[in-house]
């Protein structure tokens, strides 16, 4: 590959990357989430599962354990996660989402739905689902993160 045709695939990538965390942001908010910011959505992503601590999720979105602690601070206000006491250090405070904060992310996983319907429509189902894979393997592990 040459170097025009890598920057294209690299404009391209970023373009739609841009473009689907743009349409999911705006799906979330016309669900009636309109108080966060993509980022939040990113640190959604890393306690769906069981929960993290601020530095996990520092870790998780490249940021100082600071910034985490203040993202983490606007969403126990907002209602969206709660700090609990970690059940396996009693040092450290687990982050959890609260019901309002899973709602938030099944509006999320929708509005994802929504936001891809328009490259089935252009690339069809099985053509997406081969870029789906092709892009797995070349970052199988991401990290997902906010471009900040």
């Amino acid at each position: 590959m040459n170097d025009e045709d890598a920057m294209a695939l690299t404009a391209t990538l970023l373009a739609a990357a841009g473009a689907l965390v743009a349409a999911i942001d705006d799906g979330v908010a016309a669900r009636g989430f309109d108080d966060l910011r993509p980022a939040h959505g990113f640190a959604f992503a890393r306690m769906s599962a069981a929960g993290a601590t601020v530095t996990e999720l520092a870790e998780h979105l490249g940021v100082t354990r600071q910034a985490a602690s203040q993202l983490v601070d606007e969403l126990v206000r907002k209602g969206y996660a709660e700090r609990r006491p970690h059940p396996d250090d009693a040092r450290a405070r687990l982050v959890v989402l609260t019901d309002r904060g899973r709602y938030c992310t099944r509006a999320a996983e929708d509005a994802a739905t929504d936001a891809v319907r328009p490259w089935v429509a252009a690339i069809g189902e099985r053509r997406l689902r081969a870029l789906r894979d092709d892009l797995a393997r070349l970052a199988p592990n991401g990290p997902i993160r906010p471009t900040w």
